[in-house]
């Protein structure tokens, strides 16, 4: 019987769990756009910034499309509606 992975090599060995988690990311995402839309950030900064944003924002997503496919794997390949507490 195949021995269970630890939360350690779970992340070790998916590329997706890897970097900051999805909620530092989120918040990075969310002052850089607060800095972006106050219109005080130089040219280059922008840029930077920008493209800093789409990384964080690319991040985001594929950690959510990671949750939703071990949800599916959970769930035998099917999504079922959220019932709620």
């Amino acid at each position: 019987m195949p021995k269970p992975r630890s939360d350690t090599a779970l992340t070790d060995a998916d590329p997706v769990l890897q970097g900051p988690a999805y909620e530092a990311a989120m918040q990075e995402l969310e002052q850089l756009v607060g800095s972006m839309e106050s219109g005080n950030m130089p040219l280059d900064q922008l840029l930077s910034s920008y493209q800093r944003g789409a990384v964080l924002l690319q991040l985001c997503r594929d950690r959510l499309q990671a949750v939703e496919d071990q949800i599916k794997v959970l769930d035998n390949g099917a999504i079922k509606p959220w019932k709620g507490a």
